[in-house]
């Protein structure tokens, strides 16, 4: 049974990254799997005001259950409420769509926006592709996402050895010949907790810690000059706060040089036309970092709600953290 984004309270993104582009902040873009990530997203969305986009990606959808999962995003538009938003600016976003069937899926099971990754294909596939997405979507007012360029790095079944920079020259073309109304774009960002490779990176003298790469921002400027206002977006933006991955290697985890994007260049880009930055790992590490150290301090704990209360507490704190101090879309939602 077909259901619209509009019947479970949802909005797609069109106004949301108008505004965003137009007032200079990115939308927040959070993966989620589970119950308790959904709940800590919108207690920190609701307290600050803040429009959201709930991603899912084509792993998530599958570990979740897709009829959970639309009504998960209804539940989520009403608990918004419930805490006092009353007007919630949520969108449910499939993330990296690989094909036209798993997109056209997902707007008939109510989603609001979808994206269609395309950027390994050559350019004319990934044309046509994106532009069939397009049709379909947008005859039920489902906004769409397209990508050029490849990021480097593996997340769920998202994975490439190296990374290609979208090349500015193609922009224009692209946007133009697929009707897309955002365009994920590689500069640099990268997928999972392993952003950069240790040779890619210098090391702080005093700490031992990797220091990653700058972004390609003369890229980003390129872009924005032939795409002026044209809403981007980053993918792979998770700054791997390393005070989580301490705690994870200091209770028994394994995660050597894990490294993200330094959150001062994220809130460069989120002034420019950047308007939606991904953040999954971020979650993925604040929530496992809890986990751990509450098994450490509690050895006898086996009750979920015991382990996953303080993990949700953590991850909401993270989320309010990147609203307030990286991404400056609190207050934008009211």
């Amino acid at each position: 049974m077909k259901v619209s984004f509009k019947d479970l309270g949802l909005v797609n993104t069109r106004e949301m990254f108008a505004k965003a582009v137009k007032g200079g902040y990115a939308i927040p873009a959070f993966n989620f799997n589970n119950m308790e990530q959904l709940q800590a997203i919108v207690q920190a969305c609701a307290e600050t005001k803040s429009p959201v986009i709930l991603q899912v990606s084509k792993g998530a959808r599958n570990y979740a259950n897709q009829t959970l999962l639309r009504y998960m995003a209804q539940g989520a538009v009403e608990y918004a409420k419930e805490l006092g938003w009353k007007r919630p600016q949520i969108v449910l976003h499939l993330d990296h769509g690989d094909s036209y069937e798993l997109c056209k899926s997902c707007v008939d099971f109510g989603f609001s926006s979808v994206m269609i990754d395309g950027s390994a294909l050559p350019y004319d596939e990934n044309v046509a592709l994106t532009r069939k997405v397009v049709n379909y979507a947008h005859k039920h007012d489902v906004t769409v996402e397209a990508e050029l360029g490849v990021l480097a790095g593996v997340e769920d079944e998202v994975s490439s050895e190296v990374s290609h920079y979208t090349k500015p020259e193609e922009v224009i073309d692209f946007v133009k010949k697929t009707k897309c109304d955002s365009l994920a774009i590689s500069i640099g960002t990268s997928h999972g907790a392993y952003k950069f490779k240790p040779e890619q990176c210098t090391r702080d003298p005093k700490t031992g810690r990797l220091v990653p790469p700058p972004l390609a921002f003369d890229v980003l400027k390129a872009i924005e000059k032939k795409l002026p206002g044209f809403p981007i977006v980053l993918h792979g933006s998770s700054s791997v706060p390393q005070e989580y991955v301490d705690i994870i290697n200091a209770n028994g985890g394994k995660l050597p040089d894990a490294v993200g994007i330094p959150e001062e260049q994220l809130r460069k880009a989120a002034k420019s036309a950047v308007c939606k930055i991904n953040i999954d790992s971020d979650s993925r590490l604040a929530m496992t970092a809890a986990i751990r150290q509450h098994f450490a301090e509690y050895p006898g704990h086996f009750d979920p709600r015991q382990y996953l209360k303080p993990a949700r507490e953590e991850m909401k704190k993270m989320y309010e953290h990147k609203i307030l101090n990286v991404l400056g879309s609190n207050g934008k939602a009211r």
